[in-house]
């Protein structure tokens, strides 16, 4: 009897041994997909832009209102340790008349880690040449001067007491797809926190647009002298350089 429960005793030892030392598979990484909402907040300095009936004062100390913000945002990525996810069909118009078009919902992104975000303030020059688009490409936004010179990548609009023209107008519509002139910018931030996305949970950017950056750096604007833009050439290209660092990522998260 003793050593009947000797044997059982060791059986059922080396059988926990076994399964101790058995290696377990690591558990299977997370699939699918969710939603990114990207939201955007037009400001000047650190206020929230606000159309039509509020002052404000450039680099030059020109004062200045705004009756007119549109542009587009273009080809938008997500980069981290998942990957790259780039959204289909990227092209978003964006208009500080229209708060709908101030959120870009981008869609099914899979899982994992991102860490920084990347899009084109513009229309890229294949879609210039595309023929007839529809949707945020569509000619009756306004964002369009013709087949040959292509699309408005921004438009701002607004006032000074500065400018000459007779009502006092800003008009800055920056366009031209190519050659030395070419207004589109690729812009690429890091995140201030990398997001994790997790099937059927929303995480949130907000990228935030500065209007005063426009007219600011490396080119200095005096709307005394530099008040209307509507071609391609250096003031809309210098336009461009100026634009292509309005833009900041004051939260990522969920």
């Amino acid at each position: 009897m003793i050593q009947y429960v000797r044997l059982s005793v060791t059986a059922l030892m080396l059988s926990l041994l076994v399964s101790a030392c058995e290696k377990k598979d690591p558990p299977a990484p997370e699939t699918g997909v969710s939603t990114v909402k990207v939201e955007v907040a037009n400001k000047v300095g650190t206020a929230n832009l606000s159309l039509n009936n509020q002052w404000y004062l450039n680099e030059h100390s020109d004062s200045f209102t705004v009756s007119k913000l549109m542009y587009y945002l273009s080809n938008v990525q997500l980069v981290g340790a998942a990957g790259t996810y780039t959204e289909v069909e990227s092209y978003h118009l964006v208009s500080q008349a229209d708060a709908a078009s101030l959120v870009l919902d981008l869609k099914d992104v899979p899982v994992g880690d991102y860490t920084k975000i990347t899009f084109m303030i513009g229309v890229d020059s294949l879609r210039n040449v595309s023929g007839a688009q529809t949707g945020a490409l569509d000619p009756v936004n306004g964002m369009f001067w013709s087949w040959n010179t292509g699309y408005i990548m921004l438009k701002l609009e607004g006032n000074s007491p500065k400018s000459p023209l007779t009502d006092g107008g800003l008009v800055f519509h920056a366009g031209g797809y190519k050659g030395q002139y070419a207004v589109q910018r690729t812009v690429s931030i890091t995140l201030p926190a990398a997001i994790t996305v997790k099937k059927g949970v929303v995480n949130h950017i907000h990228l935030d647009a500065d209007v005063l950056k426009m007219f600011k750096s490396p080119t200095l604007f005096d709307f005394a002298t530099l008040h209307t833009i509507h071609s391609e050439g250096k003031d809309a290209k210098n336009f461009a350089d100026n634009y292509s660092g309005m833009f900041t990522v004051s939260y990522s998260g969920l």
